[in-house]
């Protein structure tokens, strides 16, 4: 007599319990049917690939190393940090590549002074890589407790895009990390260009506004620093250069917001206030 019930669930899919061996028990049950087509759908199904592609990164450092917030160390720097520094498994291309190595990386294994990366290729989790020496970092201090749900939370943040696409024009997203201490976990989000304010404003606020209340940080938990500010940072012979010409456009500009704000005050002590022409600042040389 026909089964009742057709393989729906199997048809144009090879089986995978199903055996010709006359001697073996046949999957009569439509669960056994189903797991095989999920089993088999699950095999055949694509990648869906990131936008970027991201390497895992780890820290394992010596116990008479130094610290600090993103586990770079003042004795440490450049060449000799790096050799602290270990690239885990194979690129990270998709969605699937993702949660393969994060179900397989557990947090609480971690040990205190040690840290882990999600950096996007070509990306070192480095203040003085040349990528990151004019950039900086939001860092957030989670208990123990909540740290690997925020973790995974904000890794999705960043291979997502979501991180990204809340950037100034110019700017980029370069990984995020964490790092275990005594009581917390240190979670950082590291962008290229420090300058850009309102990177930094709307990274904070990505965060804060996609977490959900019981894993957001309070106030006093979180802060923003650029990466040539910390005591450790060494600037490479080689961008040198480049972050003296970037600390002489900050002053620049604090100057002129300086002045823009000390402006209205002669007009306020009863003075005349100056004409157009005399508070309009000249261009540079060589600009019209």
């Amino acid at each position: 007599m026909a089964n009742p019930r057709p393989s729906l669930f199997t048809r144009g899919l090879s089986s995978l319990s199903q055996s010709s061996d006359p001697n073996s028990p046949s999957v009569t049950t439509p669960a056994e049917q189903r797991d095989d087509a999920k089993r088999n759908f699950l095999k055949a199904m694509r990648p869906l690939p990131t936008q970027h592609y991201w390497n895992v990164w780890f820290d394992r450092q010596a116990k008479d190393q130094g610290s600090n917030s993103n586990s770079n160390n003042s004795a440490n720097s450049g060449g000799e940090y790096q050799a602290s520094l270990e690239q885990l498994g194979t690129q990270i291309e998709s969605v699937q590549d993702f949660w393969r190595y994060n179900n397989n990386t557990p947090v609480d294994q971690i040990k205190m002074r040690e840290s882990i990366y999600l950096f996007k290729s070509g990306f070192k989790p480095i203040w003085e890589d040349r990528r990151n020496v004019l950039g900086g970092s939001w860092t957030f201090r989670v208990p123990k407790s909540t740290g690997p749900d925020v973790w995974t939370r904000v890794q999705l943040l960043a291979i997502g895009e979501k991180l990204q696409d809340a950037l100034d024009t110019g700017d980029q997203i370069c990984g995020v990390g964490l790092s275990v201490r005594f009581n917390s976990h240190l979670i950082s989000i590291w962008h290229r260009d420090s300058s850009k304010q309102k990177s930094i404003d709307s990274i904070l606020k990505t965060v804060l506004e996609e977490l959900p209340p019981e894993l957001t940080p309070k106030p006093d938990n979180y802060f923003y620093k650029r990466h040539m500010d910390h005591q450790g940072f060494k600037v490479p012979p080689e961008l040198q250069a480049v972050v003296d010409s970037q600390k002489a456009r900050e002053a620049a500009a604090a100057a002129a917001k300086a002045k823009e704000a000390a402006a209205p005050s002669s007009s306020s002590s009863g003075e005349p206030a100056a004409s157009g022409p005399e508070i309009v600042e000249v261009p540079p040389s060589g600009e019209k």
